[in-house]
């Protein structure tokens, strides 16, 4: 379950986090300045999910950057917001990569296009990123850069905490791992593996989230003896749907019932933070109000930081009072309205394509 698959029907139908050098438990609660975690990095200003991204996102303030792991066929993880990457990068206008092109079942949805699963790095390196929303965002740096690995991005992170004087902490969202499992490329060790060879992976905060709870356990008990201080999120998808780990297995339940109190209780006993989509924090309503629910204070009495996802600065993702200019302009005043009408409900972060505004947000007195 993606990000941008439970947005869209959101949408077409009709959200502090740091993280403490040592933590007791998963659960234990910290109190202090709400996170800015750059959503694939600066991506409302840059191709997502580039090491160019994830630079601009530290220079305009972000607290995290985020990319997205999948891996190649040669078990490299690299950042790409899906598997899929026709969207993403020019694939399409290889020839000698045309015939990669199918479509398989993922998550319990038939995907075609081209995956990283089917390319080996150094194939996946002749590609260039390109911006997966162009009617949008238009079309800077179209093909520019290159697809990162984790490694360099842990490269370049050090280099960021160095050059910005302050730390600059890192979440990686595991996307379908229950998929890669199935077909020989496990993702976690994979993933502390990198970490570990990293010196700078021991002096910033570190998060990794994922949908699935079964990924998330698997890390909780590897992570122990190389990484303690590794913290984990649990991210929640459409409540009307299983976690794609859930779902192979058999199993019933729904991330609605995650969201209960015996739900959060047992996301707590693996994970310190909760990542639901900011309409399962609250709404801003027609009058510009803000309608909170629940959500935050539960998650907070099982000793959960909440991280609402995903704050963009564009009119089609903002709530219908507080959009101007009209179709897809982007709408910087909105887009902080938004926002501070969140933090002011107590979330402890922000995941926003914008870390530039969730600063001023954040930082607004």
């Amino acid at each position: 379950m993606s990000r941008t698959s439970f947005l869209i029907p959101l949408l077409l139908a009709t959200a502090a986090m740091t993280l403490p050098d040592r933590v007791a438990s998963a659960a234990t609660p910290v109190a202090d300045a709400p996170r800015v975690i750059a959503h694939r990095g600066a991506s409302a200003r840059m191709p997502e999910h580039t090491l160019a991204a994830y630079r601009r996102a530290v220079e305009d303030g972000a607290d995290f950057i985020e990319p997205d792991l999948v891996m190649t066929r040669d078990g490299v993880l690299v950042a790409r917001h899906e598997n899929e990457i026709g969207g993403t990068t020019d694939v399409a206008l290889y020839p000698q990569f045309a015939d990669r092109k199918r479509t398989q079942r993922i998550d319990g949805v038939d995907v075609t296009g081209w995956f990283t699963e089917d390319f080996t790095l150094a194939e996946l390196k002749t590609l260039r990123a390109r911006e997966p929303l162009p009617a949008l965002r238009g079309v800077w740096y179209d093909r520019q850069f290159a697809v990162p690995t984790l490694h360099e991005i842990m490269v370049l992170l050090d280099d960021l905490v160095r050059d910005a004087g302050r730390d600059v902490g890192l979440i990686p969202e595991i996307k379908h791992p229950t998929h890669f499992r199935a077909i020989g490329l496990p993702m976690e060790q994979a993933l502390l593996d990198v970490l570990a060879a990293h010196e700078i992976a021991t002096r910033v905060p570190l998060v990794v989230q994922s949908f699935e709870p079964t990924s998330l356990r698997t890390l909780r008990g590897l992570a122990a003896p190389v990484l303690p201080e590794l913290r984990l999120l649990q991210l929640i998808g459409d409540p009307r749907t299983r976690p794609a780990d859930v779902d192979a297995a058999g199993g019933d339940l729904r991330y609605r019932d995650m969201l209960t109190a015996d739900g959060l209780r047992a996301i707590a006993e693996y994970a310190s933070m909760l990542g639901p989509h900011k309409s399962q924090v609250g709404e801003v309503g027609r009058g510009g109000r803000f309608e909170a629910t629940t959500l935050t204070a539960d998650a907070h009495a099982a000793g959960l930081q909440v991280m609402p996802y995903t704050f963009r600065p564009e009119n089609p993702y903002l709530p219908s009072a507080l959009r101007s200019g009209g179709g897809h302009a982007r709408n910087e005043t909105g887009a902080i309205a938004e926002m501070r009408m969140y933090l002011d409900a107590g979330v402890d972060g922000l995941f926003a394509d914008d870390p530039a505004l969730a600063r001023q947000a954040v930082d607004a007195p």
